[in-house]
């Protein structure tokens, strides 16, 4: 989304600051730019405007507005921005300069493009476009952008066709530093693709430019970029390299967004490298950068990969707690727009979900010499007999999660008692009828984004108020409950346990029929159609 300026003919030679033109500043202002001098960039642009007389230095004025503006954007001052922009659009049209104003307006759409107001960006590019389409550099970037929401949008087609008619544009009006942009824009849909070594082609052919003409900006982006790639291919010494060059790029640049993924895959690197403490310093300090700038899909992003983090490390309440957070963010961005790219990273999320909390079931069974499989069982029970019911996909995976977890307050159970050879005496029965509690205490400090303490708490209540540790009826007990109940009862049935072996699939289902008092007739109706139908 980086943008580039008009040419100007020539510069006048430096002289003392009071007798420079504003078109010297404005020439002075771009070099800073272009190097990474952000604050001497900021000054000059400012000089530039302020000596800029509007009747005679329209152009200059006008161009020197809208790339101010674009210093601001990248810093995330959005308002500054627009209203930069916006001044260097009525200026532009004072002078009937359609070209000019055209730029502005490519300027503000860029910022309703990172704000994810799509219908204003897509307004003020239409606008652009026809008063621009003279120019193959304008048309280029405007391609270009579009390319971009269709990219969020997860339209990949549209992207590709977009991103390469900004690149033939921009080859038509001969801008070497488009064509870089374009370039960096086809790696980023190549890897969105995993098409590994095209997106490195591309990435390579846009760093050389970058390099050639110095543009350090651009040249963090690639990096940044690429350091997917090379992670992508367990690359991790050229990974490291490149997110560090762009950690120090993005740094003097004064771009927290840019840090905040630089950071991002550095703690990626490091955790694949097995180096967990320095991996989980970088990824705190990407979660941080990015909610301090208010980036809402890299906080969530950071967030996830702390997460996976977590999980390899066996902690798994706070890898849960972050998913919870992460699936927030992602959340709140697929309700503010609908985006087709975000869909994906909450299907993503939810698989990783899943993952821990099993892995967690399964370190809950490893006490439990009986019981071991149990809650991948129930979980897969359990799904089969909703879907037999036809609940929504928000209950199937409440009822998931919360079968890999119904059991969790076990692990607060003595030993002795969990592994007991024979049946239970009254008062170790009493003791392990407690774990449901436990397994709601253990949970105090997670949330989930599916309300599973309902069930975890009542998944031993029976209809007729014989159940614990609450002693429900009836409708007092919530139906993802009475789901896992009954499929718990059948796994317990046909599974070996201490004081008996396991009965036939039959056998159980017939004793089940003969205890039908427990559970609602539609749950035993589901069961009886799915589970007790195998």
């Amino acid at each position: 989304m980086t943008t580039s300026i008009r040419p100007f003919a020539a510069f006048t030679a430096p002289g003392p600051v009071g007798s420079r033109r504003p078109v010297v500043f404005l020439g002075e202002a771009r070099e800073h730019e272009r190097a990474g001098r952000v604050v001497e960039a900021i000054k000059c642009y400012e000089s530039a405007i302020e000596n800029a007389e509007p009747t005679i230095d329209g152009p200059v004025l006008a161009e020197a507005l809208r790339r101010l503006g674009v210093v601001r954007r990248r810093r995330h001052e959005y308002d500054q921005a627009i209203a930069l922009c916006q001044r260097s659009y009525e200026v532009a049209m004072a002078r009937n300069d359609g070209l000019l104003a055209a730029e502005a307006l490519n300027g503000i759409a860029l910022v309703h493009v990172e704000r994810g107001e799509w219908s204003q960006a897509r307004e003020r590019l239409r606008r652009a476009l026809e008063l621009g389409a003279e120019s193959k550099e304008l048309v280029g970037r405007i391609e270009q952008n579009l390319g971009i929401m269709a990219n969020i949008h997860g339209d990949l087609a549209a992207a590709m066709n977009h991103y390469r008619r900004s690149l033939d544009a921009f080859r038509q009006g001969r801008d070497e530093r488009g064509c870089a942009i374009a370039y960096h824009n086809l790696g980023m849909l190549s890897a969105d693709q995993r098409l590994w070594d095209d997106a490195e082609q591309y990435y390579r052919a846009s760093l050389d430019v970058a390099e050639a003409t110095g543009d350090v900006h651009l040249r963090g982006h690639v990096l940044l970029n690429r350091t997917e790639v090379h992670l992508a291919r367990s690359r991790f010494e050229p990974a490291r390299q490149d997110a560090e060059e762009a950690l120090r790029i993005f740094d003097s640049l004064g771009m927290a967004g840019g840090k905040s993924s630089a950071y991002r895959f550095l703690g990626m690197v490091y955790r694949e490298t097995g180096r967990t403490t320095l991996a989980e310093a970088r990824l705190r300090s990407a979660v941080q950068l990015s909610a301090g700038v208010g980036a809402a899909l890299d906080e969530a992003e950071a967030s996830r990969e702390l997460a996976l983090l977590y999980q390899g490390l066996g902690r798994s309440q706070e890898a849960l707690r972050l998913l919870n957070m992460s699936h927030r963010l992602f959340r709140r961005l697929d309700a503010r727009v609908d985006l087709v790219d975000v869909k994906a990273k909450v299907g993503h999320l939810e698989s990783v979900y899943l993952e821990i909390v099993r892995e967690w079931g399964r370190s809950i069974e490893s006490s439990d010499t009986y019981t071991h499989g149990h809650s991948e069982r129930v979980a897969t029970y359990a799904a089969s007999l909703a879907a037999a019911m036809g609940l929504d996909e928000t209950e199937l995976q409440t009822i998931r999660v919360g079968a890999y977890l119904h059991d969790l307050g076990k692990v607060k159970i003595p030993h002795e008692i969990l592994n007991k050879p024979g049946r239970l005496t009254n008062e170790e029965f009493d003791e392990m009828k407690r774990h449901p509690e436990y397994g709601i205490e253990l949970l105090a400090s997670v949330e989930f984004p599916w309300d599973i303490r309902p069930l975890i708490r009542s998944h031993h209540e029976k209809l007729d108020g014989s159940g614990y540790p609450d002693r429900l009826r009836g409708d007092e007990i919530p139906l993802t409950a009475q789901l896992i109940c009954i499929v718990d009862v059948y796994d317990a049935l046909t599974t070996t346990r201490s004081y008996r072996g396991a009965m036939s699939h039959q056998t159980a289902v017939d004793e089940m029929i003969r205890s039908e008092r427990w559970w609602r007739t539609d749950v035993m109706a589901g069961f009886r159609a799915s589970v007790g139908n195998a």
